[in-house]
């Protein structure tokens, strides 16, 4: 009937499908707040599925018993930190471009 590709690690297209629309409600309520109130559903949205998708790792972890706090937090710290890192160059080189000596 149907192809379906294996999936790999754990891949679901259905959450990023989720996550599409969570985005698209923010978008839609920045840009045209008038007509697409309570767009801000979106930002619960997405907690929801980062809430599902981290209890899914530390779950599969514990019945491996090989869950570490340490582990754990550096990972979510390693993964936050390169988009912390990026976006803070990036609008301080816009800064700089806009405002910066002349």
């Amino acid at each position: 009937m149907f192809y379906s590709p294996p999936r790999i690690n754990n891949y679901r297209p259905d959450i990023d499908g989720l996550r599409a629309i969570a985005i698209l409600t923010v978008v839609f309520f920045h840009t045209f707040p008038e007509f697409f109130p309570g767009g801000f559903i979106g930002v619960d949205i997405f907690f929801v599925i980062s809430g599902f998708l981290i209890s899914g790792i530390i779950f599969k972890k514990l019945e491996k018993e090989n869950f570490s706090f340490t582990d754990f937090y550096f990972r979510r710290i390693r993964r936050i930190f390169s988009s912390i890192n990026f976006s803070f160059n990036w609008y301080h080189n816009c800064w700089m471009h806009t405002f910066g000596p002349s």
